[in-house]
């Protein structure tokens, strides 16, 4: 391939690098996938990727719970994060859940899932300048300690939402959830009412609006809101706020008087950024790339089509639907394949940048070794690379793919599939509803001190050392995770069937092998990783040049 040197001067010119969010969550319901599970999955969650077994505990009448500050923090407590804002009544029993910065599963296969959506920014508030205390992860640990159905977890949290006040606590952003148990999901969405609301004032201190995704449904959540209208009389497919309409109405968002429909995404989100409209083009022309004429976003022949804006579709947002009937039913290793995703062969895809190109001896260009997905700032800024924002990220603390299972007793039916640090180096290591504990590799992180017994710290520098040769190292990594992963994927079935008929005779049999399965599996990542780190650094060191 030939390059003119003006369209690579061109090139360095149009580079910039701007910030993004990071969430994505997938949601399919029972019909929509390969094997009738609902699938919900989360990735580039919050920076406290510790896995720990929280069990179900016996309160006293009277008892208060703490709404706790810092959940996300790495550095705090396993157990007891520092900052208390407040107390809610306690219930009664509490269900065991497994807890992280954003806790996802139940032992009764409730799952969630969560995703920051952007609000406008008169509602947006900040902690220690209002009076709201609950953070949408603290009301995610409130909803898997006391529910058993998404249904009643989406009416706990917007209750908690309007009584005690939403606090944001991830920038200035409102959040998505989604909301599953074995029978359906939910789309919970919630957003502020601003830095001067009162709880004294009777007011609702949060804004919000859930919506059921039908049952042959799969739906995407981009850090961007999806729902649409609503009728809050169908009560079977819509729950909201007493003032999820008024607020607008009163702030001058939204005359009923103009004959217009109420369209929540549009009343109560800024105008759409590419961000996320990127991710939604590729969900959907992925999954079901006959429902639109989606834009033509592979790069084809032309090795610079992602640098010419004047050739660019800008599509509107509401072509992007709530959701969709896939067009063949969605397995759990295809949303896997999905969060893995770097837009590869795309106007998206950071590695077509020209700024990679290098003379091939040939007279030509050929694509650098050293092009990766994942260029950290300084590299961005040396190439002039255009920065973003893909699935996978090299920033993404770990994420999950949830399986909930109605035909299988919940200890079984639910199935974590947990990654670490960046999904496209990480192996998915299966956890299943009703295990007692995780290895210690899995409960290990601090970000200030790398250590081999932190697994996470260990596939982190795989990730880095990937990055001495990139277009190589990759496949080295692969070599090494695809087989594993695979062999765990091959052996599922025969772990539940023996799981289940323990489960028979002895639930606490079952749980203990379970646990034995899942927590061997999670201490045998370290040492795969340091192997491959000791791989990369030998194979692709400088001491060759």
């Amino acid at each position: 391939m030939k390059i003119s040197p003006w369209l690579l001067c061109t090139a360095l010119i149009l580079g910039t690098a701007f910030p993004s969010p990071a969430c994505t969550i997938i949601a399919a319901g029972k019909k929509a996938t390969a094997d009738g599970s609902v699938i919900l999955s989360h990735t580039d969650t919050g920076p406290d990727s510790r896995l720990r077994v929280v069990p179900g505990r016996s309160f006293p009448a009277g008892a208060l719970a703490p709404v706790y500050w810092g959940i996300q923090d790495p550095a705090q407590s396993l157990d007891h994060p520092a900052e208390i804002l407040g107390y809610i009544p306690q219930v009664p029993q509490t269900f065991t859940y497994i807890r992280s910065a954003y806790s996802h599963i139940n032992a009764h296969q409730l799952g969630i899932a969560e995703s920051t959506i952007s609000q406008r920014p008169e509602l947006v508030n900040e902690k220690g300048k209002c009076e709201q205390i609950m953070t949408i992860e603290m009301a995610q640990i409130f909803a898997l300690e006391r529910c058993g159905s998404a249904r009643a977890a989406v009416r706990l949290i917007g209750d908690l939402m309007t009584t005690w006040g939403f606090l944001c606590s991830a920038g200035d952003g409102g959040e998505a959830l989604c909301i599953g148990d074995t029978a359906e999901v939910w789309v919970f969405e919630v957003i502020g009412v601003g830095p001067d609301w009162k709880k004294a004032s009777g007011q609702p201190g949060a804004i919000w609006a859930a919506a059921r995704l039908g049952d042959d449904q799969a739906t995407m959540i981009p850090n961007w809101s999806i729902i649409k209208e609503i009728d809050p009389a169908d009560t079977q497919r819509f729950m909201v706020s007493a003032n999820y309409q008024s607020a607008a109405v009163e702030r001058g968002w939204y005359d009923p008087a103009a004959g217009k429909p109420f369209i929540w995404q549009e009343v109560y989100t800024p105008l759409p950024q590419e961000y996320a409209t990127g991710r939604f083009w590729l969900f959907y022309s992925t999954f079901a790339p006959n429902l639109y004429p989606w834009p033509d976003r592979s790069m084809g022949s032309d090795p610079f089509k992602n640098l010419n804006p004047y050739m660019q579709y800008v599509e509107p947002l509401s072509i992007y639907p709530f959701s969709a009937r896939p067009e063949h039913k969605i397995s759990v290793r295809e949303v896997i394949a999905f969060q893995r995703s770097v837009f590869e062969g795309t106007i998206y895809d950071m590695t077509n940048d020209p700024n990679w190109l290098v003379p091939d001896g040939k007279g030509g260009y050929s694509k650098s070794p050293l092009a990766t997905p994942f260029p950290g700032r300084d590299l961005r800024a040396l190439l002039r690379l255009t920065n973003r924002r893909p699935v996978a990220r090299h920033r993404g603390h770990y994420g999950m793919v949830l399986q909930l299972r109605g035909w299988l007793p919940d200890p079984i039916g639910g199935l974590y599939w947990v990654y670490l640090d960046n999904p496209y180096f990480s192996p998915y290591v299966p956890i299943y509803a009703g295990v007692t504990g995780t290895a210690a590799s899995y409960q290990i992180y601090d970000p200030e001190k790398y250590s081999d017994a932190s697994a996470r710290w260990t596939i982190d520098m795989v990730d880095n050392l990937a990055g001495l040769c990139f277009q190589r190292a990759i496949e080295d990594v692969r070599a090494v995770r695809d087989p594993w992963e695979a062999a765990n994927f091959a052996r599922q079935d025969s772990i539940e069937t023996a799981a289940v008929q323990l489960y028979a005779k002895s639930p606490k049999k079952a749980a203990e092998f379970l646990t034995r399965y899942c927590v061997d599996l999670q201490e045998q990542v370290p040492g795969m990783y340091i192997g491959l780190r000791n791989t990369l650094i030998t194979r692709y060191t400088n001491n060759r040049e």
